[in-house]
């Protein structure tokens, strides 16, 4: 890992650094910028993605791609309703001479993949939550902790409920970003369609290091924000929340809940990365702008008149913006 002399040298690294990985990424990955560039905010700022979107659109092999520009460990868990807690965590095994030793499971890597993250009933789904909050798990009353970094960046597909699982609100707020992917444009399908149906393979570079990115990691918390900004992240999140003081009326009339005080953390970690990824030294309020939706999205909760309107949480968003 390189040693920077100033934060100003490491912010400029950062950028490129950015640069590089997503023109690495671009190689496999035809459009898809903002999803890309989501990701690894997420990744900078030691948050945790749930990519949502139908069938097809490579939610899978996305985070494949970023997982190979990355010299990190990776674990994919396809994640079925008879998948077990230790077959994500690891379990304890008899040994030929009749001692227990801990035998780890995929969790112990830096970058999980949890595919289909809904498709497990709610006690395996769990097993996640102390590992996501707590970067451990306590197995038999032993905690062990998990290698740093780590992300766990989850698919769902949002159109095929027959035998799923919901994930519970407390889960979701684990999640840094809820991040909808969309069908590719004409000529970005035109472009996929040719790189994929030919017999030729793209090797990816390494990019980043572990070192690297927990030094960047770092890097993000002391960038300086001035406070007005951290007012306005404030104000928004309040905003959210029905029959509240600061509570917008449009949140009164269509919301159950609104978003907690980890969407605020939230809003000025990723605006201080995106301010780096874009070259500038602090963030300001189109940053917050800028990673607001894929926060707040899974953090609000509509009401039975909100619904029977057809009224979007991202509407509502875009409106309390």
């Amino acid at each position: 890992m390189k040693q920077y002399t100033s934060d100003k040298e490491a912010a400029d690294a950062l950028h490129r650094s950015y640069q590089d990985l997503t023109s690495e990424i671009s190689k496999v990955i035809v459009g898809q910028e903002e999803v890309v560039r989501l990701v690894l905010t997420a990744v900078f700022c030691q948050g945790h993605c749930l990519l949502v979107g139908v069938p097809g659109l490579a939610k899978t092999l996305l985070i494949q791609t970023i997982a190979s520009s990355l010299d990190m460990s990776f674990s994919r868990v396809q994640f079925t309703p008879d998948l077990m807690p230790s077959d994500i965590v690891g379990a304890e095994t008899l040994d030929k001479d009749r001692n227990f030793n801990f035998v780890t499971g995929p969790i112990f890597a830096n970058i999980i993949l949890a595919d289909e993250i809904n498709r497990t009933p709610p006690k395996t789904q769990a097993a996640l939550l102390e590992a996501m909050q707590e970067y451990a798990v306590t197995v038999a009353g032993k905690r062990y902790e998990l290698p740093r970094p780590f992300f766990v960046l989850a698919t769902q597909n949002p159109i095929e409920q027959e035998g799923t699982y919901p994930l519970p609100e407390a889960q979701l707020d684990r999640f840094m970003f809820n991040i909808t992917l969309g069908y590719p444009s004409y000529e970005s399908e035109l472009q996929i369609v040719k790189n994929t149906t030919g017999a030729a393979r793209v090797a990816l570079d390494k990019i980043l290091h572990a070192d690297d990115i927990l030094a960047f990691q770092q890097l993000v918390r002391r960038v300086p924000v001035v406070d007005n900004v951290v007012e306005y992240a404030v104000k928004l999140v309040h905003k959210t929340r029905p029959n509240t003081a600061m509570g917008s009326e449009r949140a009164s009339q269509y919301l159950e809940w609104g978003a907690g005080p980890r969407a605020s953390q939230h809003l000025i970690i990723g605006a201080k990365c995106n301010a780096l990824l874009n070259g500038k030294y602090s963030p300001d309020i189109e940053d917050v702008q800028a990673v607001a939706l894929p926060i707040l999205r899974h953090r609000i909760v509509r009401n039975f008149k909100a619904e029977a309107e057809g009224i979007t949480v991202e509407q509502l968003i875009q409106e309390l913006l």
